[in-house]
């Protein structure tokens, strides 16, 4: 194994789990713009409504992900079991 290939292999991994990270974050993101845009409007300074309505986007965008994000990981983790004997030798 040269360094070359392990810090491919690294990247590769930092690449899917930031691809699979990424739709849940700006999920997150986007609901906790909307509510802090709602405070700031109507001066409500209520702390449950900044984690209540993002863990219910999240956990939505959980269920609406989850397929895709199970098929690219098996494909992941597939293709490394595949090249296995490869990265032995």
């Amino acid at each position: 194994m040269t360094p070359e290939f392990v810090v491919s292999i690294g990247k590769g991994t930092i690449e899917v789990a930031l691809m699979l990270s990424v739709p849940i974050l700006l999920c997150g993101m986007a609901v906790g713009l909307t509510v802090s845009i709602f405070q700031a409007v109507t001066q409500i300074q209520e702390m449950t409504l900044t984690f209540v309505p993002k863990i219910i986007a999240v956990f939505v965008a959980l269920l609406v992900f989850s397929a895709w994000m199970l098929q690219t990981i098996l494909r992941f983790t597939a293709e490394i079991f595949t090249n296995l004997p490869s990265y032995i030798r």
